[in-house]
This record gives structure tokens, sequence and C-alpha cells, in this order.
């Protein structure tokens, strides 16, 4: 499931590889997904996109937003590039064909949307509205006088997860990318944020702000793909490959648990509740 540092890393490799290249043909909705989320018809995509040309993209929270000659693409799916001799996946979401002979494939994993409107339009998705209004923690403007803005509004009852990663608070920061952030802040995902002490606040904006940093520069996480179907270079301390095996800061094994719907992961040595 792509997020903020995976959209950063597929918008800047669309600017890179995508653009100037003209959609021959595109085709929504081939393998139809309970989740995949679409702005109107999907097979009315190929008469908004055949013949238009890609011309740049940029990142809002885990969306890629492609403009492709007065359309926009916005996509919170993987993403992934086909050369000329490449197979076309069976199975796909979304397929751009281009006249060079690539192609762009978006499957879903859980979910994600694959929304095809003009530019200035509507989108439909609030997700990606509220994205394009907040801003990015990669910024300056998301600073610590921000950050604590957003802690004042939120209910003191909330625990560390559910502050940082529901209700677009942060748009792009998910479940994902918070194992880590909380990891690095030496803060428990069950802990409410009305207990966190000043340091530990302090502790988790600068975890913010340098995590999605570090996962950002180095192509995204190791549990994800980029647009050539490489793992990403930031390796994770906690995910799914690191459970059981011993904390890099204390040697504590990494525990997971069924947690708000998902999974958390977290270090009892480290992150005490």
């Amino acid at each position: 499931m792509i997020e903020l540092p995976e959209a950063v890393v597929l918008a800047d490799q669309t600017n890179q590889t995508l653009s100037a290249k003209c959609i021959q043909h595109a085709v929504a909705g081939y393998s139809p997904h309970k989740f995949a989320w679409y702005s109107g018809d999907p097979a009315s995509y190929g008469k908004l996109l055949d013949g238009k040309t890609i011309r740049e993209a940029q990142a809002f929270g885990n969306h890629v937003e492609i403009h492709a000659d007065g359309m926009n693409l916005v996509i919170s799916t993987p993403m992934h590039y086909l050369d000329q001799d490449e197979k076309r996946p069976p199975k796909h979401q979304l397929l751009l064909e281009f006249t060079d002979g690539t192609a762009l494939s978006c499957t879903v994993q859980m979910w994600g949307a694959l929304m095809c409107f003009p530019q200035g339009g509507p989108s439909g998705l609030p997700d990606y509205e509220r994205a394009k209004e907040k801003p990015s923690p990669l910024s300056a403007a998301f600073d610590r006088q921000y950050f604590d803005k957003l802690s004042a509004k939120s209910d003191p009852a909330l625990s560390a997860k559910a502050f940082l990663a529901t209700e677009q608070r942060i748009p792009g920061l998910g479940n994902g990318v918070l194992q880590d952030i909380l990891w690095t802040a030496k803060v428990h995902p069950k802990r409410r944020i009305s207990e966190l002490a000043s340091g530990d606040t302090n502790n988790l904006f600068n975890s913010i702000k340098s995590v999605l940093r570090e996962m950002s520069d180095c192509g995204g996480r190791d549990t994800e793909r980029d647009l050539f179907g490489n793992p990403g270079g930031y390796v994770t301390v906690l995910s799914k490959n690191t459970v059981g095996k011993p904390c890099p800061a204390c040697g504590a094994s990494i525990k997971k648990e069924a947690y708000m719907g998902g999974s958390i992961y977290y270090c009892p040595g480290c992150q005490k509740i």
C-alpha cells in the first residue's frame, strides 16, 4: 500500500520516465475490484485519455497526481512501468499503453483510487482534496507550531496511532510508515497523546519529519516497490519483515498485535506503554 514516501518516489519517477509520452490507449476497470475507486464510468477513460500526453506529476499525501493535456489522473495504488517487450499483467485496474510501445499498469492491492477528471474540476475524492490543502510533513510549512495545533484540536484520549494515522490529519501518513516513526520517537502506538511529556511530543514531531524524509530520499520502504518493480531502499525497523527479530536498539523481540482494525509493530523494550 503506497503512502507518502512511495507517492513522492513514484511522482519523481513519472516525471523522469513518462513525461512527454503520448497515451495511445487507456483501459480502466479491466479487472473488477471491489475497492478500486474511479471517477465516473471507468469505461470512459479511453475517450478521456487517448491521444493525451503526460506532462508532469506531483505527490499529494499518498496520491500521485499526473497531468495529461488538460486531464488529471490521481492514483493511490502501486504503479508499474512496462517496457516495449515486457508482458502486460493479466489483471489490472488501469493500463496506459503509450505510442512508443511502453506502458503503465496499476493494480489495487487492498484499496486505491484511480481517478480521471478535467484539471480544475472536482475529483470526488475527499482525502486527495484535503492533501492538497494541507502542508506536507516534508515541507517547511509543517513546523512545530502547525503540529501543536493539530494536537490541540484532537481528542486527548486518542492513542498515538489514532492521532497520526486517522482522519488524514497528516495526509499520506498511514499505518505503514507509522511504525518506524513511533519506534524512532520511542512512543508506543497505544499510548495516549495526552500522556506524552513535552520531550516525547518533541521527539514525535522530529521523528515524523526525519523518518518520512529518509524514507522518501531512500526510494521508499523495502516493503513496497517503485515504478520499475524495485523494493525501496529504506530498510524498515518495524514491519512484517522484522516480526520476532531483535530490535536494533535494545535487542528485545519485535512484536506484532492487532489494533484498531489493523496491525501494530513495536519494541517492548524501547516503546513502553
